[in-house]
């Protein structure tokens, strides 16, 4: 059953990145069992990187079972509309694979490319029942398999005594909100005078620049740090030093980040966008608060430090033991056969 050949569309950019995409962790998970996997495009010039992702397909047409597309809801939609329609003409199964958070929106701006792409595939598949649902509501036939955590890689840490310390991992983006990370952390410091943040990712658009002219403007030098990129294991290992995890977005699916983070100990505050309510449970194993509302997070932040929620991270912990490859391997399996 598993000599099957697939090939993976997607960004297969961790070398230039050093983050290992969901589309690394999934293509090797699959090499693992049996699987040939062919993967496209590690072009960073999205011109050049569609370009290749055409010549992969017309190059593998008659080798492969299966094609992965991986699925977003910004400029990279359309690359899963070309390479679909592609398929189409090769009379390729393409499959699809959900990571936008914003695809919701996208499905009613665009509802004739939507039909072409996910009303002629052979499946299509949602990490979060978020986007199942609302894929399902358009009338798209939907299966729900989680992003994959490899939960052996995640050494638990229990905070028992908890400071302000802050740990935010997220590319410095604009539909990620980072500036909001700096306002939370001045409205903390008012309380919490020690209180430090720490900014873990690329620097995609202007956010960056604005998240350096806040904390210029608000004085805060001494208690934020930008890493830039880590890799996994070192800001695995970095965020030993922080107590408690922000995720600031304004658009979100269910990101990878904030599994780790519960994975990996940290209690979780994170605004209440897209599919994060489908993953995190408020007050049980996580909090939630409204988008753009540093005072609220502030707040939550509060209740976290008061240890008002002391449960929240080794339930965390428990729920994600659920995303892992051993647990949804057959999934993956019975599409694939």
């Amino acid at each position: 059953m598993r000599n099957k050949k697939i090939l993976y569309i997607g960004n297969n950019l961790t070398k230039k990145t050093k983050y290992n995409s969901t589309l690394m962790v999934l293509s090797s998970l699959l090499r693992q069992e049996g699987f040939s996997l062919t993967v496209s495009s590690d072009k960073t010039n999205k011109i050049l990187r569609l370009l290749d992702m055409c010549f992969s397909l017309l190059k593998n047409r008659n080798k492969v079972d299966y094609v992965l597309i991986d699925t977003f809801s910004t400029v990279n939609f359309y690359y899963a509309l070309i390479i679909s329609q592609l398929s189409r003409v090769f009379r390729l199964k393409y499959i699809p694979i959900l990571h936008g958070g914003d695809l919701p929106h996208r499905l009613d701006k665009n509802p004739f490319f939507s039909d072409l792409i996910f009303k002629n595939s052979y499946k299509n598949i949602a990490p979060s029942n978020y986007l199942k649902s609302a894929f399902e509501e358009k009338g798209y036939k939907t299966m729900f398999i989680p992003n994959i955590v490899e939960i052996e890689n995640y050494n638990f840490k229990l905070r028992e005594s908890l400071v302000p310390k802050l740990f935010w991992v997220r590319a410095f983006k604009e539909i990620y909100n980072p500036t909001l990370a700096i306002k939370v952390l001045n409205v903390l410091k008012k309380e919490y005078p020690n209180a430090k943040l720490c900014m873990v990712g690329p620097f995609v658009d202007y956010s960056y620049d604005d998240c350096v002219k806040l904390v210029s403007e608000l004085k805060l030098e001494n208690s934020v740090e930008f890493t830039g990129v880590l890799l996994k294991e070192n800001w695995h290992k970095k965020s030993e030093e922080f107590d408690i995890f922000i995720n600031t977005t304004n658009f979100d699916n269910t990101p990878v980040s904030v599994m780790e983070a519960m994975a990996l100990g940290l209690p979780v505050v994170s605004t209440n966008v897209g599919g994060i309510p489908f993953l995190i449970d408020d007050k049980i194993d996580g909090l939630l608060v409204s988008k753009s509302n540093a005072k609220e997070m502030a707040n939550a932040i509060i209740t976290i430090l008061d240890n008002t929620y002391p449960n929240l991270a080794i339930k965390a912990r428990k729920k994600v033991t659920n995303f892992s490859w051993e647990n949804n391997k057959e999934k993956w399996f019975q599409i694939l056969k």
